[in-house]
Parts: structure tokens; C-alpha cells; sequence
């Protein structure tokens, strides 16, 4: 069973930490979605489990944790690079300095010393934006003005940049504009503007279902249900971040 919608972007320090939260009765997992209702017993591994103690156990067996997961992310969301990854992964694992420096091959600890500094201070900062961007929602909350409203940017974008500074009134337009009753794309050429194309990149890739692998004319006959040209679609949604696949083409996946 899977959320309908991604609580992603929505949810607070405290639920990213662990992975899951809570809504309408059911603990829902961050990364994948799936879902475990309250009052039901889950039988996992030759164990029983209430529903948060379950999604707790899938959240291991299936993301290994929280933290796991997001070393994952594009560096558009950490801003960490390869090595500092590698650097936080063995932090977390609880090595020494003189350990790490022994792995990474670094000439001497204090090499090692001055990254756990840098991420240190990374930290600091992080919990400043996070209250100024708290108190700018608190605002907007209060305004509920929907042309300031910007939308959120998928988990899986291969960048970040003016082009996803789309508000909820842009979206909704486009949508109108380009989409019939019947949900059809209403147009002989995609669109060339940035925004344009995203919006409706996004919509199209509500079509397609998670943790499901397609073939690529799978994709395509997805796709045809709402414009000819399947394979600039096809091409766009993998290029924007919407779908993955494997190398040769053969597969297709909605990206996690």
C-alpha cells in the first residue's frame, strides 16, 4: 500500500530524522511511501509488529536508514560532495579520526579533524535557514496568497534553478491551458519554456505507478495517450529527473 501523495518537502526535522510519519491512522514511510495502518498487527521476518514498530522494520530492511537514503540524494539537496559523503557515511558509523584517516588513505587526522569542523558548521547553518524558512512559511501560512505560492520541486531533479520557481497559480494555468477534460495535452509542439515544460512533465508522470518497472513501450503507450511524439517526452522525463532507466534502454522506472 502506497501514499497518494509525497509528505516529502512537507515534513518536519523530526520525521526526516526518522524516516516515517503519521496521518489519518496510518505510519507512512518517507522514501517509498508504503504504508502500515494503526490497530493492525504486520507479521515480519517471524515476528509481530504493531504499525509503527512495522514501518520502522521496512524502513531497514528496505532503505537500510534515513540517513542512508539521503547520502543518496543529488548534491542539489545535500551540497556534499563524494568525498565529504564518504566522510559522513564513516561518521555515522562511528569511526575515529585515525581510523578514517587510516580508510581514506589521508596523510595525517587533522585532515580528517578539519572535515568533522566543516560539517560542523554546515550544521550551524543549516538549523538557521531551517528556522528563517519556518518563519517565512509561518508568513505565508498567514497570507495564503496563492500567487506567491511556489510549488514543490521533485525529489529526484538533476538541477536546481530559476526554472522551478513555479507558483501554484503558473501550475494551475498551464494545466488548464494545455490539458482537456478528458486529461489529454491540447498542443501540436511541447512547449520551449522551461516552466511550461516541467508543469506539465510533472502532471504526466502521475500516469505512471511507483515501484513499477515499465518497457519502453510501455512508456510509450503511456505517453501516446497524450501526445505523438512519445519519444521527446520519453527523453525529457528521464533528462529532467522524472524517470529512470537502465543503460541499454530496456527498462523504466519512476524515479525514488
Amino acid at each position: 500500500m502506497f501514499m497518494k501523495k509525497d509528505y516529502f518537502w512537507q515534513a518536519s526535522v523530526e520525521e526526516l530524522k526518522a524516516g516515517y510519519y503519521f496521518d489519518q491512522g496510518a505510519f507512512y514511510c518517507l522514501i517509498c511511501g508504503a504504508y502500515f495502518e494503526e490497530g493492525i498487527i504486520y507479521p515480519q521476518e517471524e515476528k509481530l509488529y504493531t504499525a509503527e514498530r512495522a514501518v520502522q522494520a521496512h524502513i531497514c530492511s528496505e532503505h537500510s536508514s534515513p540517513f542512508d537514503y539521503y547520502l543518496k540524494m543529488s548534491k542539489v539537496y545535500t551540497s556534499l560532495t563524494e568525498h565529504q559523503k564518504a566522510l559522513m557515511k564513516l561518521f555515522y558509523a562511528g569511526k575515529t579520526d585515525k581510523e578514517i584517516a587510516e580508510i581514506t588513505g589521508a596523510t595525517n587526522t587533522s585532515t580528517i579533524r578539519h572535515q568533522r569542523f566543516v560539517m560542523k558548521e554546515k550544521y550551524k547553518q543549516a538549523k538557521i535557514i531551517v528556522a528563517m524558512a519556518e518563519l517565512l512559511e509561518e508568513k505565508k501560512q498567514a497570507r495564503k496568497n496563492q500567487e506567491d505560492e511556489l510549488i514543490e520541486v521533485h525529489r529526484t531533479a538533476t538541477m536546481l534553478d530559476a526554472r522551478y520557481a513555479i507558483t501554484k497559480a503558473e501550475e494551475d494555468e498551464v494545466l488548464a491551458r494545455y490539458f482537456d477534460e478528458e486529461n489529454r495535452l491540447l498542443m501540436k509542439n511541447f512547449p520551449v519554456k522551461e516552466k511550461k515544460k516541467i508543469i506539465i512533465l510533472k502532471h504526466l508522470t502521475k500516469q505512471f505507478e511507483r515501484n513499477r518497472t515499465y518497457t519502453e513501450k510501455e512508456v510509450n503507450e503511456v505517453i501516446k495517450r497524450f501526445y505523438e511524439d512519445f519519444s521527446t517526452v520519453r527523453r525529457y522525463l528521464v533528462q529532467y529527473g522524472f524517470l529512470d532507466r537502465t543503460k541499454d534502454g530496456s527498462a523504466y522506472w519512476l524515479k525514488n
